[in-house]
């Protein structure tokens, strides 16, 4: 799997996967609109790539070196760590009837947090070099809790001015409000049936441009709550962003501070995304 292949890919993202990130990103009242079938259900999906569709969604925004601010560093930039799907799909009959996630990857759905009304793709996709993922790529053994993602943390840092800060709570992969089985049916659901509402666009309009063509499907399942410095500060040039997706049963949080640190440290179950705001 080779970054440019993603070019050809859907990119999608998933809304209100990690209790309290809605309410610290301060997108809590434009989501309060939106109502779910459970308490804890995400909620909803958006857009971030969109090839050949005729707006802003069809720049290609991933890189796996920087973030571009194209000059927009007033917005509010601000990281969001996840874990990213790559992902085969099935459509027929102008409907998606099957999502495969095949592999994952740390994954920077960086995103502007000025709260204009619009919708949340228009702050998403600001131009090229504006979203992160690793080129560690990690083959999926099945997407189920007896999976090897069951074991994998997200963690993520801001180097500013030589000093390092979290910027995101270290959690488990399992602790996303839905994951794996749960998660699949409900992708599956709302790319066929979400309506325009709220924040949140109608999804059907995007698959019907793009989804014969495309050769997969990359979905970034939601990003982690932050941490104290993470609430606080927004990027600024030079900054240094670090996500890191790793097999917890097998490093320690010490190895994953010591890599980023400069210390000589071998991550052999790890997806390690590094980019410098420019």
């Amino acid at each position: 799997m080779l970054l440019e292949n993603l070019k050809d890919y859907l990119g999608f993202a998933v809304a209100g996967n990690f209790a309290n990130h809605l309410g610290e990103a301060g997108e809590a009242n434009e989501f309060a609109v939106i109502k779910t079938e459970e308490k804890n259900a995400p909620k909803g999906m958006f857009p971030f790539y969109i090839k050949d569709h005729n707006s802003f969604l069809s720049t290609y925004p991933i890189c796996d070196e920087v973030i571009l601010t194209h000059g927009r560093e007033e917005d509010n930039l601000q990281v969001e760590a996840e874990v990213a799907l790559i992902c085969d799909f099935v459509y027929k009959n102008e409907k998606i009837v099957d999502i495969v996630p095949r592999y994952f990857s740390a994954f920077n759905d960086c995103s502007i947090r000025i709260q204009d009304g619009n919708k949340l793709s228009t702050k998403k996709n600001w131009g090229i070099n504006t979203k992160g993922i690793s080129q560690d790529i990690i083959k999926i053994d099945n997407f189920t809790q007896n999976g090897i993602l069951n074991r994998y943390h997200i963690a993520s840092f801001i180097k500013r001015d030589g000093i390092v800060h979290d910027y995101g709570t270290t959690s488990s992969v399992k602790s996303y409000s839905y994951f794996f089985e749960q998660l699949k049916t409900w992708m599956i659901e709302k790319l066929n049936t979400q309506e325009d509402c709220g924040p949140l666009e109608e999804l059907t309009q995007f698959l019907e441009v793009a989804a014969k063509d495309a050769k997969g499907i990359l979905i970034a399942a939601g990003a982690t709550a932050y941490a104290d410095f993470g609430k606080k500060n927004f990027l600024k040039k030079n900054d240094e962003i670090f996500v890191y997706v790793y097999d917890a049963h097998f490093h320690s949080f010490d190895d994953i501070y010591n890599d980023m640190c400069g210390m000589d440290t071998f991550l052999s179950k790890c997806s390690k995304l590094h980019q410098v705001v420019k």
